[in-house]
């Protein structure tokens, strides 16, 4: 059986370098980047040209979508990458007969809830504030971007939404918390939110094999958390996903 082809934007960047020697052992990888990716196949174009992306797409079955720029990009840079960019490999997408697209949107399309008790105590650390039962964030909670990052992360899935009914593409957006580079968390925001290496590419592999019937969805990306205010058993159920990794087992060395 012919491994899936497998288009991935941003493959340089924090998420893409983590999951990257997770998927190259089951995919038949590929990268769009402005830089050159070593040992993958590379298509080195900016994501706001379409006629220039163009050609990384055909033949794919699946794209994942990373590439974007972070909260501290000011509005020309977020509007040129992420929105006209995503736009781009939305159409990209839809023109050479992707299957699906896994689109990285962000916790910070929620962000906002984290101004609210009991969500501001959690974030805190003040746990002796916290009730038992905290209510979780679903997929169904009202969007609360925070930032033009957030607000942009909002618009990917809105676009997810309407090219997965118009164009039938199937369209899985992961809303992922705080990975970093070093794969632990390092503030106390970060025992709420944070997410492995292993966890996010365990999630992205779910996606990109889930069943046809997923035409559209929206997950949370956490570890296992204590803290965690995210709800991660929608994707269970759907998808299968199972994080292996908690925050909690940093918290002596932070």
């Amino acid at each position: 059986m012919s491994r899936k082809k497998v288009l991935v934007t941003g493959l340089s960047g924090v998420i893409g370098t983590g999951i990257r020697p997770y998927l190259e052992k089951k995919y038949e990888l590929s990268a769009l980047n402005r830089r050159d990716v070593p040992g993958v196949p590379c298509y080195r174009a900016d994501i706001a040209d379409l006629e220039a992306i163009k050609p990384a797409f055909e033949g794919k079955d699946v794209v994942v979508h990373l590439a974007a720029v972070l909260g501290n990009a000011g509005w020309a840079d977020t509007l040129r990458v992420n929105l006209v960019g995503c736009y781009n490999v939305f159409e990209a997408s839809r023109l050479a007969a992707v299957k699906r697209i896994v689109f990285a949107s962000s916790g910070a399309a929620v962000w906002g809830y984290e101004n609210d008790f009991p969500y501001n105590a959690i974030m805190a650390g003040e746990y002796e504030k916290v009730p038992s039962n905290w209510p979780l964030l679903t997929a169904e909670s009202a969007v609360r971007p925070h930032g033009l990052y957030g607000a942009s992360k909002v618009w990917g899935e809105a676009l997810g939404r309407y090219y997965s009914e118009a164009y039938r593409l199937s369209v899985i957006c992961l809303r992922f918390g705080r990975v970093r580079a070093g794969n632990r968390p390092v503030t106390l925001r970060d025992f709420s939110v944070w997410c492995s290496l292993r966890d996010a590419a365990q999630m992205v592999e779910r996606c990109i094999d889930a069943p046809e019937s997923v035409g559209f969805d929206v997950f949370y990306v956490v570890s296992d958390n204590q803290w965690r205010h995210r709800d991660i058993e929608h994707a269970r159920q759907v998808v299968g996903y199972n994080p292996e990794d908690s925050a909690d087992s940093f918290r002596q060395n932070l």
